[in-house]
């Protein structure tokens, strides 16, 4: 199993322009086959060294991740979604 980790930083960390990356990001499920499992949170503490959303996927293998990298809907949707309203973003991948 592969856990990928994405924490965002938005531009905009408004409570509505949180919940809407927090939709753009949930609505892989379904569409990503490669998605085993998906959660998304929205930090409430709003801390000087918070960031304001993570997300957690969960895939079978490193070749499911390679997958869900390029996925079109994945690409195409989300990332280009997420690329024009973050102002940051950190990642980590491992195996569990």
């Amino acid at each position: 199993m592969i856990k990928h980790i994405v924490c965002f930083k938005l531009k905009d960390n408004s409570a509505a322009e949180c919940e809407k990356a927090r939709e753009v990001l949930m609505s892989m499920k379904g569409q990503v086959e490669q998605i085993r499992d998906i959660q998304v949170g929205i930090d409430f503490l709003h801390s000087e060294r918070s960031y304001d959303l993570i997300l957690e996927v969960l895939l079978d293998s490193r070749e499911d991740m390679e997958a869900y990298q390029s996925h079109p809907y994945h690409v195409g949707v989300v990332k280009k979604h997420m690329h024009a309203v973050r102002s940051a973003s950190v990642a980590v991948d491992y195996e569990c």
